[in-house]
């Protein structure tokens, strides 16, 4: 039995089904109190007479206690400047024509914050409202919103700074003394502005990545991928850049399902792990190439990746936060996005990632991707 409908004759509609409003619920067999928002239902008289579970959560307010009294008594809204919205907005009268309140934030007793949508129904075009619907949301899940695109921004203002001083001054004075300076200074400095300009080309990149992830717009134009020749090609750089070769065991199990991915971004998710476990970890650098199981329903075969090394590892505690945004570890330095990257490609291509602890005791990134092989060829 629901604890927020109530039992008087002026709920009939509410609670049994009406084309005017949220009875409607009802003929689908929905109780109010299974709904995820707050539910608060006015009858003609301006008297509660749903209140469901979702809106008890949100006011501390109890179901009991609403039903039955005045829609401006049980729910006592104010806005941001104090005023009281009920008279302010005056649902029972003002122009006929008006068909509700688009969503805001007010405040309710105590101060507590909520987004309001306000909804009202008349049983004809420019009838009087006989029923006040009234829809509550908590803000906390989009204050947390706001304040991850404040870090973010305050983030990469930070992080782009740095570079783009860097450019500024070296340019600058390149141009005011060009004469002074010898052929190896001059190399030296636009040398150091290129390096920096790709710094911003990244941090750039990352941005546009993170915007489609988040609006699920991340584009995959799948081709054939060998991911065994990928990662190989990853450590020669490596070994060029410096690094002993015998810093990296490559281990391929054959045979290998014909992978079908994004190239480019598949080369993304190994760049940024092979570079965590060089930079962060110690000793051996692991890659591991299997045939898996997909991880994907419908599929059968998959490709696995697993980069471990024999660093520190990653804390018990730290394991859920690694693929969050701005999460660095220990180690400060970077924009702490990339790996928050790597699952939404690895995720944008029907796969999963996972992190852990590896044989040498360091971190262990396992990624694995359905095959994806074209219908055309199957």
């Amino acid at each position: 039995m629901s604890v927020g409908t109530s039992s008087a004759p002026g709920d009939r509609d509410v609670r049994q089904g009406s084309a005017s409003g949220p009875g409607d619920l009802a003929g689908l067999g929905i109780d109010p109190d299974m709904l995820p928002d707050g539910l608060v239902v006015a009858d003609e008289q301006g008297r509660v007479v749903c209140f469901n579970a979702a809106a008890e959560r949100i006011t501390a307010v109890p179901a009991a206690e609403a039903l039955g009294r005045r829609l401006d008594k049980a729910l006592p809204l104010e806005d941001l400047e104090g005023r009281r919205w009920w008279q302010l907005t005056d649902p029972y009268g003002g122009l006929a024509i008006r068909r509700g309140q688009p969503e805001r934030n007010l405040l309710l007793p105590g101060g507590h914050e909520v987004l309001v949508t306000v909804q009202y129904v008349r049983a004809e075009p420019t009838g009087p409202v006989s029923r006040v619907v009234v829809c509550l949301r908590d803000t906390e899940a989009r204050r947390r919103t706001e304040r991850s695109h404040a870090e973010l921004i305050a983030t990469v203002a930070h992080e782009l700074r740095s570079p783009l001083t860097s450019v500024k001054g070296f340019t600058a004075t390149l141009l005011a003394k060009w004469e002074r300076f010898t052929d190896d200074q001059k190399r030296l400095m636009l040398e150091t502005v290129d390096a920096d300009a790709d710094r911003v080309t990244r941090l750039i990149a990352e941005l546009l990545d993170i915007s489609r992830i988040d609006s699920g717009r991340l584009e995959v134009r799948r081709q054939p991928v060998d991911i065994g020749a990928a990662v190989g090609r990853h450590i020669q750089a490596y070994v060029a850049a410096g690094q002993t070769a015998d810093r990296f065991l490559l281990r391929i199990e054959q045979p290998l399902p014909q992978l079908w991915a994004d190239p480019d971004k598949i080369d993304q998710v190994l760049s940024n792990l092979l570079e965590n476990a060089v930079r962060h970890g110690e000793g051996t650098v692991t890659i591991d190439v299997t045939p898996a199981a997909s991880p994907r329903e419908g599929e059968d075969r998959g490709t696995s990746v697993t980069v471990s090394d024999e660093g520190p590892g990653i804390p018990e505690e730290s394991m859920n936060r690694v693929f969050t945004r701005f999460w660095r570890g220990s180690k400060r330095g970077g924009t702490g996005l990339g790996l928050y990257i790597v699952k939404g490609i690895v995720e944008a291509h029907g796969g999963a990632i996972t992190v852990g602890r590896g044989p040498g005791g360091g971190a262990e990134f396992r990624f694995t991707l359905p095959v994806s092989t074209p219908a055309y060829l199957t």
